[in-house]
């Protein structure tokens, strides 16, 4: 009897202790991930659609370069940075060497990026934007790592209500543009990494002299195979924008740019989870129930995804009617299928979590390469017949198909329950509800609003199950 509950106490401490990640990280992501969102209104008025164009591909090239100079070394830091095993003052040097060593090495490469044309007058906050992005990634991740959640959680609200007053001082009483734009965003990321550095007095884990090279080897050979996952990530994700600009033009682009904003509300709700369940998936993956742990945790996350991105395609018309201004309105036209590939990017990173567990990173990078080559190829056909809604079509089809890989590999280290046939009658429903959207026959929405109907039916029983235990995965309150 006592272990039975016992085991029930320990099965729903796995889950609360999720949630109870998910909520603090929630607090500190929800406002920096939900800015491009709750800003649209503002950056519609003040950027034309070129310049809001213009401001995405900046940003583009900017997470390009990020990866590129850190080795995506801070993906290292919060997995060795939670092993007892492995001295923190090792991991944080490491990370710090690793970055500091990058950004040297890519002012070599100045006069070849300077020669891009939309970098041209802003290389040096493009720059400063990679270093302090770099910095600050490192350092939140070694501080979540180090068990400081509710700091983590302070500085995420802190530098988005910083990042928030600079905007608006930059955009709109000192007509900045574009610059005010980069040199808000460098401002508030330099604040936060100074601010955690010295509150924490992260410089204590700085030993130049003392620098680990097991560790200095471990990390890197951890990161270095996330690096190419990174660029193809990026590929898979961003160089849309590029195909756009130069098949159809950069007021193209600043449209399907201002699309994007509304499909990052999934993405925003998806980072807050994996950054939490990151913790959760590498202390249980070899419990006797990791497999069951994964696979209830999977349905849960799959059918919250799809349910909004069903809501989205429904609403979209009048959400942005409301968001952006009358130039940015026919952009809502991008929107459903950038919804449905941001849908599956948010399984396939979940995916990517069994990998890491198992530090099998090598085929992450495989099929994210994979996906990187498929939406090259079908950029290269699909914009030039149809148009900017061809680069969403080809991002989803391709996040699609490296979801389906991962899916069928994964099982390799962990079989996840998936429901495949529940999947795959929700995925039909969506394109369905996609459809009468952008082709809007009679009575469309009517036919939108039955397709999120039968969605909720066809994941009922997932739907049950979460709201049936949502209460018991709440915080306690203390006695």
């Amino acid at each position: 009897m006592s272990k039975g509950m016992s085991g029930e106490s320990k099965g729903a401490g796995r889950y609360r202790s999720l949630v109870n990640n998910t909520l603090l990280f929630g607090l500190s992501t929800f406002g920096s991930k939900l800015l491009p969102f709750l800003m649209l209104p503002l950056y519609t008025r003040v950027f034309s659609t070129d310049e809001y164009g213009l401001r995405d591909l900046l940003i583009a090239s900017c997470n390009l370069m990020v990866p590129i100079i850190t080795l995506c070394i801070h993906e290292a830091v919060i997995r060795f940075g939670m092993e007892k095993e492995t001295r923190r003052r090792d991991v944080f040097t490491t990370s710090i060497v690793v970055i500091l060593s990058g950004y040297a090495l890519l002012w070599l490469f100045y006069p070849l990026i300077g020669r891009v044309e939309h970098h041209q007058g802003y290389m040096y906050l493009l720059y400063a934007y990679t270093l302090t992005a770099a910095l600050r990634s490192s350092v939140t991740h070694f501080v979540r790592a180090s068990g400081f959640v509710k700091l983590f959680a302070l500085d995420g609200v802190m530098t988005t209500l910083l990042t928030v007053v600079l905007n608006v001082v930059f955009l709109v009483p000192m007509r900045l543009g574009v610059h005010g734009y980069l040199l808000a965003t460098v401002l508030a990321d330099a604040a936060s990494v100074l601010f955690l550095v010295f509150f924490l007095k992260l410089y204590r884990f700085l030993s130049l002299r003392g620098l680990n090279r097991a560790t200095l080897k471990e990390m890197i050979a951890y990161s270095v195979p996330l690096m190419p996952t990174a660029v193809f990530w990026w590929v898979t994700n961003l160089s849309s924008r590029y195909f756009v600009t130069f098949m159809v033009g950069l007021e193209a682009t600043g449209l399907y740019s201002a699309a994007g904003a509304i499909p990052r509300m999934i993405t925003l709700v998806s980072t807050i989870f994996i950054q939490a369940w990151q913790i959760s998936a590498f202390t249980e993956y070899k419990s006797e129930e990791g497999e069951k742990f994964y696979s209830t945790v999977f349905r849960s996350y799959y059918t919250l995804i799809f349910l909004a991105a069903s809501g989205i395609i429904l609403l979209v018309k009048p959400i942005m009617m409301v968001l952006v201004s009358p130039a940015f309105y026919e952009s809502w036209r991008y929107v459903p299928f950038l919804v449905l590939a941001v849908g599956f990017s948010c399984l396939v990173t979940f995916l990517g979590t069994v990998y890491n567990a198992h530090k099998r990173n090598v085929m992450i990078t495989l099929t994210t390469f994979i996906g990187a080559g498929v939406n090259v190829l079908l950029n290269i056909l699909l914009i030039p017949r149809i148009g900017a809604n061809g680069a969403a079509i080809a991002t989803f089809i391709s996040f699609f198909l490296v979801f389906l890989i991962r899916a069928a590999d994964t099982r390799r280290y962990m079989k996840i329950a998936m429901q495949s046939p529940r999947i795959a009658v929700t995925l039909a429903l969506l394109l369905g509800q996609t459809a009468v959207t952008l082709i809007q026959p009679d009575y469309w929405p009517l036919w939108s609003s039955l397709a999120f109907v039968l969605i909720l039916i066809t994941n009922g029983r997932n739907v049950l199950f979460i709201l049936k235990n949502i209460k018991h995965l709440l915080p306690r309150r203390a006695n």
